[in-house]
């Protein structure tokens, strides 16, 4: 399956048809776009002379199914079967700009004309059959694209024999009347997904697999401050370029430089991975960034503004009148969309008009980023639209489709270009660490006293890559006012103040699945628990009490009915049993949300609720949410199916951001650069998902590509506070914080200070010595920079097939032959080896973080095995780089550090 490309012109150009346009929109976002031409039209819908449909909508589908549900619109509303549907989504020389896909809003706002023009064609085929039928448009109705009398079995007259010499054109209409639900035959079905038959059969078509005549294959190099898009340096921090580094790897067309931007063009693709990896580039230091292990204090300090939302009442006096004050502080660390695949894109450019393929969420704003880089007009760009790795947000799709642009222009031909690992991790721009207070208390009675609640959010509106690099636009990311999402939340507090402070990013940073509205929802939903608590009332029903939303209130009655929720006025503490390690107890948690999206008021999407059942061993820290039940109000449900697959999605996501997500940095940049250091949710520790569906057939349809995240992390705190006694209020919810939340230790300790700069080893003297003694340039072995420790990785991340291959391979290298003392354990080290150059003594290769490589991250490790140089900086020559270790398959490397780290 490959993605549908009609050209517009060619259609309209065929007799038979019927085309419902209309004039082409400006768009308002974070990226401006052009202004379409004066009289320009939108194609909506073409119906043809074949009997099929061709349907256009500018917005894309990630995964979520909109390419079926929108298909399942338009054939309900022209009565056709839903084969007979192509669906044409994102292209820009194609769809008409309905901005970018984000904030759920596709099925809830951005199908509206569309599924208006099928109702609109449907009317007037109608109106066109009726004489000739001689019957009133009353009498008629439409089976499958065939008008007949209603109730009739005689032949009527299809919409290709309506069209017959005709083209048609038809402006949309304001006042489109739709179908009823109660005619309604394809909406609300459960329809299985159109694009899952050649996913499933590896048939289907991912901007991967694009390939073009004569195309190139391109690398970029990256400056050193990985994760940073603000500041004076960004853009001039590059000293030089080594084009002599390359010259002797076969294939090598090009190596390109513009102010930081930096990227290679070879003939094929392991020639372009191979030059990326041998240039010899240098860069000027970078200024460091805030200490981000305290992300509460970061947050603080970074200059803001206030914008008051909501106030109400007097929450100042009614806090100090407080039968009990409740003060407290949420904290959200910055998560990563975590694609699995690189991003990539394949860019063809010339001196006036560029094509672009790729996987971005953003076609048009994309259109205008590129036109600014290359210094084209937008109507010369067009951006094709093809399926990538998913990220609900903005990944680095955007950034590597100007990196091949940049690349196709320099060369003249077409360019593909794939990122690593790691840096699709370390780029890609991040989700916004957030920092919500809450002050607060009862009165006397159990009921809320105040709720003065504020939240302090990063701006998220990363700009593409290149313009950044090249000196395009200014490195100084302007304050969007993004943090405001759900920040109200859904009780009736008489005394209610809200407060956003807008603030610049710290790091690179663009909108995550739920954007704001998870974090602000953790602590509204984790407040109203302790409320609950505070009070002695069951945390449902204290809801319940305060929660004046009809539609909520039967959603939260019905999740908690079908979860079997037990009510309780404190920690239950089910003890489950003993396992090899410790005490393990279980306990459930609620929670609640509302996702209310887009510019403060905003407007709502689907209606969500959890019941998050977890199990916590009391030994060992470790969270494992066991089951959830998660209720979801989505109005009109377009394909029921569909929508249960988005929540199955969220709730794994969610749970995973939950339990184990958070980047992490040095003093400079992004440290979590591969799956090691960034663990994400594995396949056995998915929880069993029951979904409850409220039938809502005639309410409009509501967005639900988000919603089921929003509760999820308070849901999750709230079971283990009902399992342990123990409030969480900082995800992730690792082992290490459940440890010390239960110790009752303060999990954000003061910092000690610097240990005092470490004394070279005698190696490393007498290595210097020996280099003076044989004549080696000093410069010839340069001291690399440190790769940042990470916390050990989970062996439960790595498979047991790749640990078995690990483990293979290691024996088939001999490691534990040098790495191993006679009789000692094995792997360990320390065995002394004669060498030309002296004794040394050979490292300990466990996973022990004081003494062995626990501490290392996978791109330490393939460093150290590819170029000699060690996590700290060092070479470790002569031992290393081993000859035959350094032309190892990324795959077996990675095979061979899951073992290692199991």
């Amino acid at each position: 399956m490959s993605e549908p490309r009609p050209d517009p012109e060619t259609l309209l150009a065929r007799a038979g048809t019927l085309a419902v346009q209309r004039p082409a929109q400006k768009v308002a976002g974070l990226v401006p776009t052009a202004a379409p031409a004066e009289g320009a039209l939108d194609l909506l819908l073409v119906v043809d002379a074949g009997g099929t449909v061709t349907a256009f909508n500018g917005h894309v589908d990630l995964g979520t199914g909109i390419r079926t549900a929108l298909a399942q619109m338009v054939a309900e509303e022209l009565d056709v079967a839903l084969e007979r549907v192509v669906m044409v989504l994102g292209h820009t020389g194609t769809t008409p700009n309905q901005g970018a896909t984000i904030a759920s809003d596709t099925i809830q706002v951005a199908a509206a004309p569309l599924r208006a023009a099928a109702a609109q064609a449907r009317q007037y085929l109608l109106a066109l059959a009726a004489p000739r039928l001689d019957r009133p448009v009353a009498d008629l109705e439409v089976v499958d694209g065939l008008v007949r009398p209603r109730g009739s079995s005689n032949a009527g007259l299809s919409y290709a024999a309506l069209l017959e010499g005709r083209s048609d054109r038809l402006m949309l209409a304001s006042d489109v009347a739709l179908k009823p639900a109660s005619e309604h035959r394809i909406i609300g079905q459960r329809v299985a997904r159109v694009d899952i038959p050649a996913k499933a059969t590896g048939t289907f078509t991912y901007v991967h697999d694009v390939r073009l005549p004569g195309m190139l294959h391109g690398r970029v190099v990256r400056p050193p401050y990985a994760g940073v898009d603000a500041g004076a340096f960004i853009g001039t921090s590059l000293i030089g370029v080594d084009e002599a580094s390359v010259a002797g790897i076969p294939g090598v067309v090009a190596v390109v430089t513009m102010g930081d931007f930096i990227g290679v063009v070879a003939e094929r693709e392991e020639q372009a991975v191979e030059a990326a990896r041998r240039l010899k580039v240098t860069w000027k230091p970078t200024p460091p960034l805030p200490d981000l292990t305290d992300i509460a204090t970061a947050l603080r300090e970074n200059p803001s503004r206030t914008r008051v939302l909501v106030e109400k009442g007097d929450p100042d006096g009614a806090r100090a009148g407080a039968a009990q004050v409740l003060d407290r502080t949420y904290v959200w660390p910055y998560q990563m969309h975590a694609s699995i695949g690189p991003s990539c894109a394949v860019a063809d450019v010339t001196a006036k008009e560029a094509t672009i393929w790729s996987g971005t969420q953003n076609p048009y704003p994309l259109r205008a980023d590129i036109a600014l880089l290359l210094g084209l007009d937008e109507g010369a760009i067009e951006i094709v639209r093809f399926e990538a790795a998913g990220c609900y947000g903005r990944n680095c799709a955007d950034d590597v489709a100007a990196d091949a642009a940049l690349l196709s222009r320099a060369v003249g031909r077409p360019v593909r270009v794939q990122l690593t690992r790691e840096q699709e991790h370390a780029w890609e721009p991040k989700g916004a660490a957030q920092l919500m207070e809450v002050k607060g208390g009862l009165n006397a009675d159990g009921t809320p006293a105040a709720y003065d609640f504020s939240t302090r959010y990063p701006s998220n509106a990363a700009v593409t890559l290149a313009l950044l690099l090249t000196g395009r636009v200014p490195a100084d990311n302007p304050i969007f006012e993004m943090g405001d999402r759900t920040s109200v939340p859904p009780y009736a507090y008489d005394n209610l103040r809200v407060a956003v402070h807008d603030m610049a990013p710290i790091v690179r940073a663009a909108w995550l699945r739920g954007v704001s509205a998870l974090p602000n929802s953790f602590a509204h939903e984790s407040y109203v628990d302790e409320l609950a608590t505070s009070a002695g009332v069951d945390p449902v029903d204290y809801r319940l009490r305060h929660l004046h939303d009809p539609r909520a209130v039967d959603l939260v009655k019905a999740v908690a009915e079908r979860a079997d929720w037990t009510p309780r006025t404190g920690p239950r503490r089910e003890v489950v049993g003993e396992d090899a390690q410790g005490q393990v107890v279980r306990g459930q948690g609620f929670a609640y949300a509302l996702y209310v999206h887009s510019k403060f008021p905003g407007y709502g999407a689907a209606w969500s609720a959890w019941v998050a059942e977890v199990e916590v061993n009391t030994t060992t820290g470790d969270v494992a949410v066991k089951r959830v039940v998660v209720g979801q109000d989505s109005g009109l449900m377009v394909n029921p199916a569909g929508i249960e697959h988005q929540i199955h999605g969220n709730v794994i996501q969610s749970t995973s951001r939950a339990l184990k997500e958070q980047v992490t940095f040095d003093d400079h940049t992004v440290t979590s650069r591969e799956w090691g250091a960034y663990p994400i949710l594995t396949f056995p520790e998915v929880p069993v998902i029951h979904v409850v569906l409220m039938p809502r057939p005639d309410d409009p349809p509501l967005g639900s590509g988000e919603s089921a995240s929003v509760p999820s992390a308070a849901a999750i705190a709230n079971a283990i506070f009902d399992a342990t006694g123990v409030r969480m209020r900082e995800p992730p919810f690792t082992p290490e914080r459940v440890r010390a939340a239960l110790a009752g230790e303060d999990l954000n300790p003061p910092k000690p200070p610097p240990a005092p700069a470490k004394r070279r080893s005698w190696f490393a003297m007498a290595g210097a010595a020996l280099a003076g003694a044989l004549g080696m340039a000093t410069l010839a072995l340069p001291i690399r920079g440190a790769i940042a420790p990470i916390a050990p990785p989970d062996p439960a991340s790595f498979s047991a097939e790749m640990i078995a291959r690990g483990k293979q391979l290691a024996a088939l290298g001999d490691c534990a032959v040098c790495h191993t003392v006679p009789g000692g354990a094995v792997n360990a080290g320390g065995r002394a080896m004669e060498t030309p150059f002296g004794v040394i003594h050979t490292t300990n290769l466990t996973p022990d973080v004081e003494t062995g490589i626990g501490g290392w991250s996978y791109a330490a490790f393939e460093r150290a095995m590819r170029e000699g140089i060690s996590r700290d900086g060092h070479h470790l020559y002569p031992a290393f780089p081993y000859t035959a270790f350094t032309k190892t398959s990324d795959i077996d490397l990675q095979a061979l550090y899951a073992f290692l780290m199991a």
